[in-house]
């Protein structure tokens, strides 16, 4: 497929938000990975098919398990990684419905997230020639230092709003998991979805010199 047909860029731009939709629908499923008795006496579903997210909260603030599995962000990571290499395919317009949406699925302050996430893309798109022409290390790095102050800022503004943040330990454990499965969402995005860096002076798909 011409890379630089208008069919490529809109298609691109489509399957983005697909992709965002789906990822959206596994963050939602009512995942459990706690056995199941087949015979138990109790006939009414559990609460964790109800609502697996009232579900772990109880059980962290009733129970005090610490048994926890947070699952990294792959929305910000495909997010951060097309910004990176086709910028054209993920405009600010997508990036912000997208995050919103996020935002009202899984039960965020609406739009705080969203913002700041697309500041992060935009900010990472400003960039993309400087860590086009360097090694996967620096945009890694970059994109960990970013994810880092985006965290940190969100923290700081769910507390100034005397709203609760997350646990600190929880935040910590979603940044390292994003950090480390970004190298594979990369792979997946160059080599699954065909979404590349432009090459020094190639045009990209709205005209522009790379």
């Amino acid at each position: 497929m011409d890379e630089m047909s208008p069919f490529r860029l809109w298609f691109m731009r489509a399957a983005f938000v697909a992709l965002a939709l789906v990822l959206m629908f596994f963050y939602l499923l009512p995942i459990d990975t706690q056995p199941v008795g087949l015979f138990a006496p109790e006939l009414s579903p559990p609460l964790a098919q109800i609502d697996p997210a009232e579900a772990r909260l109880r059980a962290l603030l009733d129970q005090g398990k610490t048994r926890i599995f947070v699952a990294p962000d792959l929305l910000i990571c495909f997010a951060f990684a097309w910004s990176l290499r086709r910028p054209e395919y993920v405009p600010a317009v997508s990036l912000a419905l997208v995050f919103l949406l996020a935002d009202l699925l899984l039960q965020r302050p609406p739009g705080l997230w969203a913002l700041m996430a697309l500041l992060a893309c935009e900010n990472l798109k400003s960039r993309g020639r400087a860590l086009r022409d360097g090694t996967f290390g620096a945009e890694w790095l970059a994109v960990a230092l970013l994810l880092a102050m985006l965290l940190i800022a969100n923290r700081i503004v769910l507390i100034f709003l005397l709203v609760t943040p997350p646990p600190l330990g929880l935040n910590l454990i979603e940044f390292g998991v994003t950090v480390a499965i970004y190298p594979l969402v990369v792979a997946v995005t160059h080599w699954l979805m065909g979404v590349r860096k432009s090459a020094p002076g190639e045009l990209d798909a709205l005209g522009q010199r790379a």
